[in-house]
């Protein structure tokens, strides 16, 4: 690879902009992996999405548990009239049963009575509906699974960004806190030849001006940095005093940053958990569909019963002892398999499959949408990386120029061959030119960054990261 900076003139003034910062920053620090890590274990975010797949889980279980047989047992001791007459009648709701006891009159003598029932049915045939509860249920667990893996992922990629911009702003700090000595130096020469009566009053003036607004440009950076540092620890819990980057000084170098490994086109987002998630979503909705489907079969029920009863009412209709009906006298059993089906079961399961149609349908567009973000996303990285690359490719030239104009008009200055605002533009665009490289350097990995993460490569990005 070409040289970026070529020219020891050059690579040296630069490497003074950049030195201070990188003999911090090589220091043992936090590394984005370590940050992540740190992130995962700190936010409640994180936190409710794990539990939210203990309940999906939990679900499962129900869902499972739910297939076991039904058996009841119920045991009733009453007291009451007992008249009934012959004939049969459909349910009324709360009715009470009354069984014998049909005569002409009626009879209020209080009489007992005791029954116990064990009841139990179960589905024998259901036609695939536990199966495809069963499935509906762990495909609920997948897509909470999947949202969990969507948002570390979007966390890791705050994370990285927030990473690169400490790190540029920490960066354009020191270049600040460079061209704030710069002036001071500037305001000690220039204070010298007023002293002497070389050069006029004013220009001691202008210098302290341009003094102040460097060191308020400073001050404004700073603020700044903390400002990152403070968004760093809401992610991580890590205290905005201890947030120290650890970094090779390689990272920065004055050279053409290395490429990352090559990602695939933009249409190969197979890997994205962005769009794992939006599949995941539209699994649900067509094992819902097959649920519908299932649901709306005939069921083939195994039902059995026994029970045994007593009353103080004799089998000649002559009224006992009330005591007497608390015990047992008669003992009977019954199974049988019932089929069961609503005939306008067609009307139901059509309007059902309706709805989930269309919202089957609006979860392909949502996944087709997401696609098409990541997709403009990652061109739109591409075209910020050709930017930066083309930048990068001048910025020896405006370091080169900017740096021999410095000390070539502070020179002409001494010699009173030029004035005060020719000076000061000159150490203007050596500070431009110092924070562009900055810029354009920051650019160039966050616009890797934005490709990688739009890829679904941003693990494969962070490791390239020192």
């Amino acid at each position: 690879m070409d040289t970026f900076l070529s020219g020891k003139y050059v690579a040296g003034a630069c490497i003074c902009v950049l030195a201070p910062i990188l003999s911090v920053l090589a220091q043992p620090g936090y590394t984005i992996p370590q940050l992540v890590a740190a992130a995962n274990q700190h936010l409640p975010l994180l936190l409710e999405k794990n539990a939210e797949i203990n309940s999906a889980r939990a679900a499962v279980t129900e869902t499972r548990h739910s297939f076991l047989p039904r058996l009841h047992f119920n045991d009733q001791l009453n007291i009451g009239s007992a008249n009934s007459v012959a004939g049969a009648y459909l349910p009324l709701g709360y009715t009470p049963s009354v069984s014998a006891a049909v005569r002409a009159e009626n009879n209020f003598t209080p009489a007992t009575g005791n029954i116990a029932v064990v009841y139990g049915e179960y589905e024998l045939v259901n036609f695939g509906e536990h199966q495809a509860r069963l499935q509906q249920s762990e495909a609920y667990v997948h897509l909470q699974e999947a949202d969990l893996q969507q948002q570390l992922y979007q966390l890791k990629s705050d994370v990285a960004h927030l990473y690169l911009s400490l790190l540029k702003t920490q960066y354009r700090l020191q270049a600040d806190s460079l061209n704030s000595d710069r002036y001071r130096s500037i305001y000690t020469v220039i204070h010298a030849l007023v002293s002497s009566g070389l050069r006029p009053g004013s220009d001691t003036s202008l210098t302290k001006a341009e003094l102040s607004k460097a060191k308020i440009t400073y001050t404004q950076t700073l603020a700044a940095v903390n400002d990152l540092k403070q968004q760093m620890s809401y992610l991580t819990g890590i205290p905005p005093g201890q947030m120290l980057l650890h970094t090779d000084t390689s990272a920065f170098r004055l050279h053409l940053p290395e490429p990352v490994p090559a990602f695939p086109s933009a249409t190969d987002l197979s890997l994205h958990p962005a769009l794992n998630y939006y599949r995941t979503r539209e699994e649900i909705y067509r094992s819902n569909e097959n649920l519908i489907n299932k649901s709306y079969l005939p069921r083939i029920m195994l039902a059995g019963s026994t029970w045994a009863r007593g009353s103080s009412i004799q089998s000649n209709d002559s009224y006992g002892a009330l005591l007497g009906g608390w015990g047992y006298d008669r003992l009977n059993y019954m199974a049988g398999v019932a089929l069961t089906y609503d005939l306008f079961t067609g009307i139901h399961k059509r309007d059902r499959l309706q709805v989930n149609r269309f919202n089957t349908q609006a979860s392909e567009e949502a996944l087709m949408q997401e696609q098409l973000t990541l997709q403009s996303a990652a061109a739109r990285a591409d075209n910020y990386l050709q930017m930066a690359e083309t930048n990068l490719r001048e910025l020896p030239v405006q370091s080169r120029s900017a740096e021999e104009t410095y000390y070539q008009k502070l020179a002409q200055y001494r010699a009173g061959i030029i004035t005060l605002i020719d000076l000061t533009n000159a150490s203007f665009v050596l500070y431009r030119s110092q924070t562009d490289y900055i810029e354009t350097v920051s650019d160039w990995y966050l616009a890797q960054l934005d490709k990688a993460a739009a890829l679904g490569r941003l693990d494969q990005f962070i490791q390239t990261i020192p």
